[in-house]
């Protein structure tokens, strides 16, 4: 049964828009509770709130926490804190369910949902079916002396700090190193740099003072300029950025250059197999660096490919029984320290590994060079139809035979946001970047006109 409201990753939208409203999200909150407490055994079923930095997540925190309450369920309240940070809290306090107010790396004007099981993993299709066929029957509340109350869980930000400190060697500290963190004025803003201290590094943190309407803006992952220009600044060592809901890490070495997920994820599986600690082989994405795959081919580490988006590398993950796994943009999981993608647990594996080897992160990368990879996106004014869908199958399928055997093309449709996303990978940059360009030219000629 086609979703009518979750995307890829949660619901997402503008804040206003037909489903990232008060109203909507009052109607939401009561299904979730509905459809977890028809799975808890506990008398009382308990949701944690998290959000991130975002002026509208006051509003959809209070609106949530009143349908779960409608619906007889009691709320936790995390306050701003990363998305990982609720999945990991969820499953430590032994919680039914985790709910994420977040657009992720999208401006403050988007906003959205993700929710976590009480294992701490991504929720089925299924129950997000569940949900979906009971947001459009309106709230029916809970008798007068059922109806769920509210409580603030004081020191989420500490136990999430401790967790991420757990999953760094215990042998090895920071010391030395002088390490910029530029946490996108995000849900990170006060974790980052606290586990970077407090593990033994001088930290410069930027990006640490939100104010409802700066997320994203200019800095944090999607923007490692700004992470590049205070490394410079400070003279530092390394750099770690993270995007607004601290799922997502990029980071770069002491002369600016950046390291993207694709190249964060070899180190960090190479480290798995030298350890002795590889469970399986490496899943990537569609996306994934060509040059990344036979990376591992050469190191002997089994390697495949899901569809784009973490939700997808975990559930390839989940089915061959491995661990490790991520995507360019950012989003690394690695199922031995946690059960969702994490920015900040992610850098501290790369961090332990230049520790433990004494080597920069250009050196744990020898032999292993990108190839140019060009993502062009084209603007959509609504999702595809049918007939759009067949005209973008029979272009991508037009410009697989054009380029060769010695380039990749890949046409999707973003789950999150009404773009198409042209990427095009290849040997030649100037030809990469042609066939790109023309690609994107003729899908915005043929579905936007």
């Amino acid at each position: 049964m086609k979703k009518k409201y979750f995307g890829t990753d949660g619901i997402r939208g503008a804040v206003g828009s037909a489903t990232i409203n008060p109203d909507f999200m009052m109607r939401f909150g009561h299904a979730i509770g509905l459809v977890f407490s028809s799975q808890s055994k506990a008398s009382r079923t308990k949701v944690l709130i998290g959000k991130d930095t975002r002026l509208s997540g006051y509003m959809f925190e209070s609106a949530i926490e009143a349908g779960l309450a409608a619906a007889g369920a009691d709320v936790v309240l995390a306050g701003p804190v990363p998305t990982p940070a609720v999945a990991q809290l969820t499953r430590a306090l032994r919680l039914d369910a985790g709910v994420v107010i977040t657009a992720s790396h999208n401006p403050h004007h988007d906003n959205g949902i993700k929710l976590f099981t009480s294992a701490g993993g991504k929720i089925s299709d299924e129950i997000e079916l569940q949900i979906e066929n009971l947001i459009d029957k309106g709230l029916n509340v809970a008798p007068a002396g059922k109806i769920g109350k509210a409580s603030r869980l004081s020191d989420a930000t500490g136990r999430y700090t401790e967790f991420c400190k757990s999953t760094f060697p215990q042998k090895l500290n920071l010391k030395g190193l002088k390490i910029v963190v530029d946490c996108g004025n995000g849900a990170s803003y006060n974790v980052a740099g606290n586990v970077l201290r407090e593990l033994g590094a001088t930290v410069f943190a930027v990006g640490v003072t939100p104010n409802g309407l700066n997320i994203n803006e200019g800095c944090g992952a999607l923007h490692p300029e700004n992470l590049v220009q205070n490394i410079r600044k400070e003279s530092a060592d390394f750099g770690v950025t993270l995007d607004g809901d601290g799922d997502r890490v990029l980071m770069a070495d002491a002369d600016g250059s950046i390291f993207d997920g694709d190249q964060l994820l070899y180190i960090i599986g190479k480290s798995r197999l030298e350890s002795g600690n590889l469970e399986g082989g490496i899943v990537g994405t569609q996306m994934t660096n060509l040059a990344i795959e036979n990376g591992f081919r050469y190191l002997g580490i089994p390697f495949e490919r899901s569809a784009v988006g973490d939700r997808y590398v975990l559930e390839k993950l989940q089915e061959k029984n491995w661990a490790i796994g991520g995507e360019g943009s950012g989003h690394i999981v690695c199922l031995d320290k946690h059960t969702t993608g994490d920015g900040v647990v992610s850098a501290l594996q790369v961090l332990a590994e230049i520790q433990r080897t004494g080597n920069s992160m250009k050196e744990l990368l020898k032999g292993v060079d990108l190839f140019p990879q060009v993502l062009v996106n084209v603007k959509l004014p609504s999702k595809l139809n049918a007939l759009q869908k067949e005209q973008v199958r029979e272009i991508s399928d037009k410009y697989v035979d054009l380029v060769g055997s010695d380039y990749r093309v890949l046409i999707r449709e973003s789950g999150t946001e009404p773009l198409l996303r042209v990427m095009v990978e290849g040997p030649d940059p100037q030809k990469t970047k042609s066939f790109a360009d023309q690609a994107a030219a003729e899908f915005r000629s043929a579905v936007v006109g």
